[in-house]
């Protein structure tokens, strides 16, 4: 699949993207946790400034404070400076960050006093996976209001979920302990970003009662565009089309080994 965009609809993507903004309640736009939650951004470039140890303690704490199903806290948080990542992977850490964390979905904790779904791997896999997920997206807000920006990571510097069995073994992870994702962090060295194009309200949120709506292709389509002008304009030298050749290498490898991982199959 190619995607490609006319010099018009190219040019008119980059401006929709840059009109793009949080919609808030007059009666909230002095409010400071919101301001934070909506001025997030991905960062992809950092200064050489390190982040002081009780700054990233206190992220840390963020992400243990996270809620989690019946509270079994089924994540890991694997810490990185840029010297203990480049000994361990041999790469340096993306965009020259001088933190990192691995965020792993963790069930062989709690499986030591606790086997709560022995015949349901699917779904204590799953309830990993959103127990982790809200303890990175905590980090995150944390980081953002001590002035620390961060990115999440799924491929970047065979980070995330895309090679997660090479992860894990790196980490030397039990069985039932699964890297997620990577999220590094630092400070900003140049502008925020603009918002990525982000699907209205009315798109993502509906009534209940009502049943799911359909979807309108055009809407779609116009974020598809979208997408390919800001991830072409902002990666010069690369392409969205290169970019997803990328993941499609490497999906079925990783779909092979989260079943293996998840199952505990070695014929999967």
């Amino acid at each position: 699949m190619r995607f490609r965009l006319g010099p018009v609809r190219f040019v008119r993507s980059l401006l929709r993207i840059l009109a793009g903004h949080p919609h808030v309640p007059p009666s909230l736009q002095d409010n400071a946790l919101l301001g934070i939650l909506l001025r997030r951004r991905s960062v992809r470039s950092f200064s050489r400034a390190e982040i002081p140890d009780d700054v990233f303690h206190a992220i840390l704490e963020a992400g243990r404070l996270a809620p989690s199903t019946v509270n079994l806290q089924s994540w890991s948080f694997a810490t990185f400076t840029a010297q203990s990542w480049r000994s361990l992977f041999e790469r340096p850490l993306p965009f020259k960050a001088p933190r990192a964390v691995i965020i792993m979905g963790d069930t062989h904790r709690d499986r030591q006093v606790l086997d709560s779904f022995p015949k349901s791997p699917l779904v204590e896999y799953t309830i990993a996976v959103v127990n982790a997920s809200l303890a990175a997206m905590a980090m995150t807000v944390a980081a953002e209001a001590l002035g620390v920006s961060s990115v999440m990571l799924s491929e970047t510097g065979r980070s995330g979920l895309l090679d997660t069995a090479y992860l894990a073994e790196r980490l030397k992870a039990p069985a039932g302990v699964i890297p997620l994702m990577t999220i590094v962090f630092g400070y900003t060295s140049s502008p925020y970003p603009p918002m990525p194009p982000k699907f209205p309200l009315s798109t993502v949120c509906f009534d209940g009662t009502q049943g799911y709506p359909e979807v309108d292709p055009a809407l779609m389509n116009d974020w598809l565009a979208q997408m390919v002008a800001g991830y072409n304009a902002s990666h010069l030298g690369s392409s969205f089309d290169a970019q997803l050749r990328v993941y499609q290498s490497k999906i079925g490898q990783a779909e092979a080994d989260l079943r293996r991982m998840v199952f505990r199959d070695d014929s999967v």
